[in-house]
């Protein structure tokens, strides 16, 4: 019988949704605990979405400006969540793109490099057919943990 090697995690990535802060603080606790138990670096990335910039909004430079800072201050808040609770080594991530799961997926894992992709699950589980989540697990070849 061969021996089983324990799995250990040196680059974790979290995904968060501006939208949904109680999937946030839910996934954020499992890589926060993941994090600390094998010392790894935690990334903390959101997607500005082409879907969510109108029209006027991408081509007027202040309110595009006004989408970043405010996905920099949701992101920023979870790193600091990250430090007050102990992780050592925390990166904040923001992206702009198409499809969040291309972006996380085409850009932000080959640039951060992790080996494990941490998300929160949709609100109540509603959007289950087209969920991020759901994409991101399927398609990711890292590890993947859904936090409900």
């Amino acid at each position: 019988m061969s021996q089983v090697e324990p799995l250990e995690f040196k680059r974790i990535l979290l995904t968060i949704d501006a939208d949904d802060p109680e999937a946030n603080v839910r996934a954020l606790s499992y890589a926060v605990t993941q994090a600390k138990t094998f010392h790894a670096h935690l990334g903390i990335c959101s997607v500005l979405e082409g879907g969510d910039i109108n029209i006027y909004d991408s081509l007027t430079p202040k309110k595009l400006d006004e989408k970043r800072d405010a996905l920099n201050q949701v992101i920023y808040k979870y790193v600091d969540m990250a430090k007050d609770a102990g992780v050592q080594e925390v990166t904040g991530i923001a992206s702009e793109g198409g499809d969040i799961d291309d972006e996380i997926l085409d850009t932000i894992i080959p640039d951060f490099k992790p080996d494990l992709l941490v998300c929160g699950a949709d609100k109540g589980g509603e959007h289950h057919f087209y969920s991020i989540s759901v994409k991101l697990a399927k398609r990711a070849k890292i590890s993947v943990i859904v936090v409900r």
